[in-house]
Parts: structure tokens; sequence; C-alpha cells
């Protein structure tokens, strides 16, 4: 129960990440879409909403009951972007649905070694964005951190789980091949969040050696 009381604040930030790639999908220019997009991820850190992208990069040392914790957060993430991606379904803005189904067609032709790789790309900038808002202490900076982590990965095309939860749905594109596109994402998208704090862990217990 404790669990599914996580749910909500996991629902709001899919949602809000749906909002920022509607704001990406009705814009033409790359770098305009990637600055609108970061409402999303802005909007996140400062409610305190639960992505899976953010969360997962804290998991090192964290108890086993973190990973029923991701799993809901990763769930209730697709539920409020699928959400969003159903609702602009309904409305006249056909050709964010084209555009999302062009998108959709590219990302489902890639190769799951090079999706992999580019959703590895996106959570160490995701890591950098989330834990920038957390540990910088001024406020320029933590805004800062939010909007280049998310400006890079959306000009760069790294691929994000959550966005395109939102993506696949807005393109109507779900299918047995665009499933295991998102596993592979998502753990992509895993390695990459942990990829900044295990090697920073590694380095303090080599200079702890070190030192001893």
């Amino acid at each position: 129960m404790k669990l599914l009381s996580e749910a909500p604040a996991g629902f709001l930030a899919g949602f809000v990440i749906s909002s920022g790639g509607a704001a990406y999908l009705a814009l033409e220019n790359v770098l305009a879409g990637a600055l609108m997009f970061t409402v999303g991820l802005f909007a996140i850190c400062s409610f305190g909403w639960n992505l899976f992208t953010g969360k997962v990069c804290y998991s090192i040392g964290k108890r086993p009951g973190y990973a029923a914790f991701l799993a809901v957060v990763w769930l209730s993430n697709f539920a409020g972007a699928a959400a969003g991606g159903a609702l602009l379904r309904l409305t006249r803005l056909e050709q964010a649905v084209a555009r999302a189904q062009a998108i959709a067609e590219v990302k489902l032709d890639d190769s799951l070694l090079s999706v992999f790789v580019l959703a590895l790309f996106c959570n160490v900038l995701i890591y950098i964005a989330v834990e920038g808002y957390r540990s910088i202490p001024h406020e320029l900076g933590k805004y800062l951190a939010v909007f280049f982590g998310v400006n890079v990965f959306v000009v760069c095309g790294f691929e994000h789980c959550v966005a395109n939860m939102f993506y696949f749905t807005v393109a109507g594109a779900w299918s047995g091949e665009a499933l295991l596109f998102l596993a592979v994402n998502t753990v992509g998208n895993a390695c990459g969040g942990l990829l900044i704090p295990a090697v920073t862990q590694l380095g303090c217990k080599l200079k702890g050696k070190a030192g001893g």
C-alpha cells in the first residue's frame, strides 16, 4: 500500500513529460523544441514528483525494496505519459500526430544497440540535471543544470523512456517491437543514470585505499 502511494506522483511526472513532448512536437525548430521540453523535468524537480529516469540514478546502496519502488514509478510514468498522448490524439493537433509518427518510425528502424547507447547517454545528462538541481547551492546553478541537461539530450536525439511512452502513444505505434524498444531504452537509461555515481564511488574507494 505504501508503494502504491507513490503512484500519483509518478503519474503526474509522466503527464508533465507529455506536456514537454507536446511542445516539442509543436515546434519545427529542434533547439526551440528542446528548450520547451525542459518544462517537464523543471516541474518534476520543483514539485518533487517521481520520474523513473531520475529515481533510478540513486539505486546504489538502496535496499532491495527500492526495485519495487522503481517498478511502481515506471508503470505510473507510463500511465501518465500514455494518458497525455491519448488525450492529444483527441484534439485538432493533427500535425503533432503526424510528427510523432515520423519520429516513431525513425526510432523503430534503429538497432537495439544504438537505442541502448543513446539511452545511456540520455541518463548521464539526466543525472547531471537532477543531481545538479539537488546539490548546487545557488538557484541559478540549479536551473541551469536542469535546462542544459535536458536541452542537450533532446538536441542530440538521445532516448528517454518516459518521453518515448508519450511519442509512441501519440503516434499510435504500439507493437511488440515498440515494447522491446522501450525495454532496451529503460535498461539503457538505468545504466546511464548509474554510471556517474558508480564511477564516483569507485574513485572514492580507490582514494581511500591509496590513503590507507
